[in-house]
């Protein structure tokens, strides 16, 4: 029976290595893959899954939306597949999360989303949140705060380095402007 799998942390735990690594293992056995990525995250070119150490893969783009079931059985209309590997989860609707659950009980192939669990005010994603309810399997990925506990929370930075407190949920970006930490040390930046 194939599932749908959760993979969630903050950020530089290792998501889309992870996600490389898990496609080209099923390449790798002559099984097919269709790598999804959101349409918004162009930090490293459109249609493209991309790891801090360098890696990367071409991917097709979706946004808010895409019915994600009619385009994942389109794939599999074109070519057999054998897995779907979704980078940046959290950006996927409520509805898209039910679609992938369609994916999983209807056409039979395993999903493997790759996300951040919380924003940078320690809120719920919407797609997180809806794979945190409905994903048959759920994996933390673990990134460390500078401290060296288990870093839990993202902290959003001006550009003198400062936590920034209010704005949009959705901000593209990388180390330039997100930092990882445990609970406590987000606290203390947040809050102070």
């Amino acid at each position: 029976m194939a599932k749908l799998y959760f993979y969630y942390s903050s950020m530089n735990a290792g998501k889309s290595t992870s996600l490389l690594q898990s496609s080209y293992n099923y390449k790798e056995r002559g099984m097919n893959t269709l790598v999804l990525a959101p349409r918004l995250d162009i930090r490293f070119g459109v249609g493209k899954v991309t790891s801090r150490i360098g890696i990367e893969t071409e991917a097709t783009t979706f946004t808010t939306d895409t019915d994600l079931f009619d385009l994942i059985k389109g794939s599999r209309d074109e070519m057999p597949l054998h897995c779907v590997l979704i980078d940046e989860a959290q950006f996927l609707t409520r509805d898209q999360v039910f679609q992938l659950t369609e994916v999983t009980d209807k056409l039979s192939i395993p999903v493997l989303a790759y996300g951040l669990r919380t924003d940078f005010q320690g809120e719920p994603f919407d797609g997180s949140k809806y794979l945190l309810a409905w994903a048959d399997t759920l994996k933390e990925l673990k990134a460390i705060c500078h401290c060296g506990a288990k870093a839990t929370m993202v902290l959003r930075l001006d550009e003198e380095g400062k936590a920034v407190t209010v704005g949009s949920q959705v901000e593209i970006g990388g180390n330039d402007r997100y930092i990882s930490m445990c609970r406590k040390h987000f606290k203390e930046e947040f809050f102070d």
